[in-house]
């Protein structure tokens, strides 16, 4: 329970960027799902219309703070490798 002022608006801070951290997570994780599914069924061409936009949301989400920089790097060359050894 905070005790001050500022501590009662960093809760309310914090509970904002958790909730914007948790929905920007899932949306990522719901296109590499979706991306990762393609690559399984051998639809390489669909694969490489979803893989860009799987990408940016990747960035986007690390840009935001929502997962580790070296995370999405990581994520983006394992999707990329999947993708390219398709065809």
């Amino acid at each position: 329970m905070a005790n001050s002022k500022s501590a009662e608006k960093r809760v309310r801070q914090d509970t904002v960027r958790r909730e914007r951290n948790r929905s920007g997570k899932s949306v990522m994780r719901t296109s590499i799902k979706k991306l990762r599914t393609t690559i399984e069924a051998g639809d390489a061409a669909k694969a490489r219309e979803q893989l860009p936009e799987t990408l940016r949301l990747v960035d986007m989400t690390a840009q935001k703070g929502g997962i580790h920089a070296n995370a999405a790097a990581r994520t983006k060359s394992r999707l990329t490798c999947a993708v390219q050894n398709l065809s």
